[in-house]
């Protein structure tokens, strides 16, 4: 392993949970006013299963399309630059990443302590090291979480959509990570917390592939293809073997190996 692909929500900062809350925001607004028309019962986003099944780690289109799929609701596509009041597929997206950057710029980003001591080891050890997220805010919040100096690359959202890549499970933002540090698939490690992430990851044929378990899915993890699931990205520095003589102390993914 040479390199270290890391998903930004849920794996380096504590985003997750406000890209949840807006998402929670967003739906039920839109299926409250749709079933007061319809005169339906009224069933709320769940933010849990529903959040980590058909959301998590999704690009914000696929997001609203696969939920709403779920829910055998079927809504124009419309475009990118759709307005946040637009009843479409984007404007429901848009709607959302209004809501998500108030409270970024509202409540700051807060980061895992566990991943900036990994992220630091990854650099001291010579690793490549990008992040690869699904959000379009990606460069915001590497920017506000002040990690900037440790990352030699960023694929996001505005990344893949200008390059037509598509978004987890599909490997492709992955595979561009790679790409972007110069390194076979087979040489980089991906670090995912979402379920879609993880499959992605086993998907394109990554030489290893890291769940971090936030919310009680390791199980889901493992079944998505992860080879190993830990609850924080310092488990990998702390629970690491003694140095053997094909590895060092300060080696992020010798600890890794030593799970195995």
């Amino acid at each position: 392993m040479t390199a270290c692909l890391f998903d930004l929500d849920g794996v380096l900062t504590q985003t997750a949970r406000v890209h949840n809350a807006a998402w929670t925001q967003t739906f039920d607004e839109f299926l409250r006013q749709r079933a007061t028309a319809s005169g339906e019962p009224f069933q709320p986003f769940d933010p849990g299963p529903d959040y980590n099944r058909y959301v998590d780690g999704r690009p914000r289109a696929d997001g609203v399309r696969s939920f709403l799929a779920s829910r055998g609701i079927v809504l124009p596509e419309g475009g990118p630059d759709d307005p946040p009041e637009a009843e479409t597929v984007n404007g429901l997206g848009n709607r959302k990443n209004v809501l998500l950057l108030h409270r970024l710029r509202t409540d700051g980003v807060e980061v895992y302590p566990g991943s900036v001591r990994y992220l630091k080891a990854a650099k001291a050890a010579g690793l490549r090291r990008a992040v690869v997220t699904a959000s379009a805010n990606g460069g915001e919040v590497v920017a506000v979480a002040g990690f900037e100096p440790l990352l030699e690359a960023r694929v996001d959202g505005l990344v893949a959509r200008a390059q037509g890549l598509r978004g987890k499970p599909h490997p492709d933002t992955f595979l561009a990570g790679a790409r972007a540090l110069g390194v076979d698939p087979t040489q980089a490690a991906v670090f995912e917390d979402a379920l879609s992430g993880v499959a992605a990851g086993r998907a394109g044929g990554f030489g290893y592939v890291v769940g971090v378990d936030r919310v009680g899915q390791a199980d889901e993890l493992l079944a998505h293809g992860a080879d190993i699931v830990v609850t924080d990205l310092a488990d990998l520095l702390d629970r690491a073997d003694p140095p053997a003589p094909n590895r060092t102390a300060t080696d992020p993914l010798a600890a890794e190996r030593g799970f195995r």
